[in-house]
Order: C-alpha cells, then structure tokens, then sequence
C-alpha cells in the first residue's frame, strides 16, 4: 500500500537588491581627495622635539589641555570646497558652474598642489567645454580659472591643447566683447609658450592666426590685448614650420602696422618679424610689402630705442644680403644717411650691423664705377698705370661722397640736438676733419 503525500510549492526566496557600487570615478575622487587632505594635514601639524608634544600635537591639545581643531577645521573646509566646486563644475547648472569657476581660480592661484589635483579630476576639460558656451560672463570665469591653471604647469597647458582650447579662440572681432578678448589673448600667450612644436596644433586649421590679426587689427583692441597677441605670435615664430605658416598667411604685414603704429609695441613686432625673415615665405612676404624698406628705416632713427633698431638693423641685412635689387631699392630710400648716424651714434651691435651694410653699398658702387669710370677702349690689365688712375680716382669720389653725406648727416645730427651742450660749430669741424677717419677701413 504506497501512499503520496503532496507537499506544497516552496517559493525562491528573494534575493536581496545590493546597491549598486559607486563609479570607478568617484571613487578615484574621493581617493584623490583623501589623498590632499591627509598630505595638507601633514604639512600644518608642528614639529615636537619630545614625546609628549608629539602626541599632543596628533590629538590636537594644546598647553593647557584645550583641544585646537583649527589647522583640522581649515584643511576641511579647504578640501569640502575644492570637492564642491569640482561636483558643480561637472554635473550642476550654469550658474553653479560659473561659481565653481570662480572657486577653482582662487584655489589655483592659492595652492599649487590643487592645480595638480584639479587636471587629475578632469576640471580642465569641462572649463575648456565651458570656453565653448555662448555668453561672455560664463566665458570670462572659465578663462580666468585655465589662466591660473596654466601658470607655470606644463602638463595643464597640454591638457588644454589637447582639449581643443585654440577651437574655442573666437575668429572675428565682433564675436566677443573687449574684456573676454583681452582675456582669451592672455591665455593664448600662456599657451604659446609650450616647449615642442608638436603640443600645438597645426596652426593652419586653428583658429589661432586669424584671432591674432583680428586683434592687432582692431582700432578697439586696448594695449594690452595687442602686446599679448605680439608676444603669442613672436612665441609660436620661434619654431621654423610656424615661422613660414605665419608668413604665408598675412602676419608679416601685420607686424609692420603694429610696428610703425607703436614704440611701444616695436620690439616685440620686430622680434617676431626677425623669425618671419629667415624662412623663405617670410623673406618673400617683407620684399613684397610696400611697407619695407622706408618702415624699417624710420626705425633705424629711434635713438631712444636700441634694441628695435638693433632688429631692425638685422632684418634689413637679411633683405640685403646678395640682394641687389633689395639694395637699391633702400638706397633710393635714403638708407645710407641713416646708416652712417647709427655707425656713429647706435649700440655696439647697431654698429656693427650699420658699418656692414655701408660696405656691401661701397663695394656695389665700386663695382658698378670699375668698367665705366672712363672711355673704355680696351680692358687694362692689372698692376698698369691706367688701372692704378682708375682706382684712385673712383677712390677720391667715393671719398667725396662719404664726406658730403657725412656732412649733411652732421647737419642733421646737429639740428635734432640743437638743445644739447655743445656746439654746432664744433660737430661741423668734427665732421669735417675727421670725416675719412669716422669709419676705419671702411671707406679707404
């Protein structure tokens, strides 16, 4: 007799729901910032010779047995609002983003180490996001806080680089308000002065040329903006390939204007020109420019500025150099006058430069005077008596012209320092007797 008995069914019991782990980048952040509070904490706690203090320190009491949480409560209150502005400047709304700019500024300028720890969480890439968003004042927060972060770390003006900071640059000027153009050039020459050419993009698909021309270009542009700007590109110029992508895209006529424009301006236009005139483009830019040589020659006048007529000096040889038409045409500009007053009045290097170039227009005039200095019967040979005549007489007018241009140039000497001690007089005698004797070996 078999009997069945028929259990009822057992239901699975239910597993319980386990919260869902947090995000490998959270956790890297609070790891992160742990991390910055424990180290901030080390460098506050004081240094006890003996035991006693030593503990005391860690427990935080001080002589009279009252605990001190002040060093504890200020490293909190630090690292609570680098973890609040770095959650606002990811996930909050724009005006949150915006204060969270504002506190990132503060603690890069005020804590190094924060810089560090601010790229490791990804701050950079979402301020470079923020540049990006249409309205001047989220932008002006947003640039300012990259300024400070960029100051001095090379690894967070790569971060930005490769963010695609230089696609932000706005390319016209009406585009951006004055202030925010001010800033993003303040920014661009922090970036420019990254070491390797390789950490910037190729500047012919960035927008990093025509932000700079629309900048220099502008009559609204303030000073400052300008100066940025000159530097930026003198920085990026520095680089060969730069120097001839910059000349092939209108900069050289740019950095005239801003020369001519202002001195005060000059020196850092004529430094970027000077790396624009060694590579072929840049060469070829200048000599087609109606600007040069007169622009480059007026330069040549400032006395109260040595180093731009010192560049200008070296920018003019590089147009010169086996270049006759290029002489000629500064010939005809009246550069030989001017030379001769840097030759006696410019900087060790200014004369140096000045007396070179006299000599390359002495032996020109010398080879265009030897075969038509006379009726020209037959070629002379050397060591005859007819080639010593023609030497010597294609000498004394060359003599001749020294001592005229010297004389006129002394006048003029004379007349700009007619308010100096001295006499007129005097300078005219000087320039008189001594006019073969001013430029040693040059001219005889």
């Amino acid at each position: 007799m078999s009997f069945s008995v028929s259990l009822p069914p057992q239901t699975p019991k239910p597993v319980p729901d386990h919260p869902r782990p947090p995000s490998s980048s959270w956790l890297r952040l609070f790891a992160l910032l742990r991390r910055f509070l424990r180290a901030k904490t080390a460098r506050k706690r004081p240094k006890q010779s003996s035991l006693a203090g030593r503990s005391a320190s860690r427990r935080g009491i001080d002589d009279k047995g009252h605990v001190d949480r002040r060093g504890t409560t200020e490293t909190e209150d630090g690292s609570a609002t680098l973890q609040r502005a770095v959650k606002r400047i990811h996930f909050g709304s724009m005006e949150e983003r915006r204060a969270a700019a504002a506190e990132i500024e503060r603690l890069a300028r005020e804590d190094t180490r924060a810089k560090k720890l601010m790229a490791e969480l990804g701050v950079v890439q979402s301020l470079v996001a923020m540049v990006g968003i249409n309205g001047d004042c989220a932008r002006r927060g947003a640039i300012r806080a990259l300024i400070e972060l960029a100051n001095g770390n090379h690894m967070n003006k790569a971060l930005m680089v490769e963010a695609g900071i230089f696609q932000t640059l706005p390319s016209s000027k009406d585009a951006v308000d004055e202030q925010t153009r001010h800033e993003f050039a303040e920014l661009l020459l922090s970036l420019s002065s990254l070491k390797g050419a390789h950490l910037l993009p190729p500047l012919e698909s960035s927008r990093i040329i025509p932000f700079a021309l629309s900048a220099l270009e502008s009559s609204g542009s303030r000073h400052e903006t300008k100066e940025s700007c000159l530097g930026a590109l003198h920085n990026l110029s520095a680089a060969l390939e730069n120097a001839s992508k910059l000349a092939s895209n209108g900069v050289a006529e740019a950095l005239l204007t801003a020369a001519s424009a202002s001195k005060d301006l000059a020196e850092k236009a004529l430094a970027a020109l000077a790396n624009l005139a060694v590579t072929s483009p840049g060469k070829r830019a200048l000599e087609d420019s109606p600007m040069v040589p007169e622009s480059l020659i007026e330069v040549l006048t400032w006395e109260d500025r040595p180093k731009c007529q010192e560049t200008s000096a070296h920018i003019l040889m590089i147009l010169a150099y086996q270049s006759a038409a290029q002489r000629s045409k500064m010939a005809r500009s009246g550069i030989v006058p001017v030379l001769l007053e840097v030759a006696l009045l410019g900087s060790a290097l200014a004369q140096k430069r000045a007396l070179k170039m006299l000599q390359w227009f002495k032996d020109e005039r010398q080879t265009k005077m030897g075969p038509h200095s006379g009726p020209q019967v037959g070629r002379a040979p050397m060591g005859s008596p007819v080639h010593y005549r023609e030497a010597r007489e294609g000498r004394k007018m060359m003599q001749g012209l020294v001592k005229e241009s010297l004389h006129k140039n002394m006048e003029m000497i004379t007349r700009r320092a007619s308010g100096a001690p001295g006499s007129p007089s005097g300078l005219k005698t000087l320039a008189i007797s001594t006019s073969s004797k001013s430029l040693p070996g040059s001219f005889e």
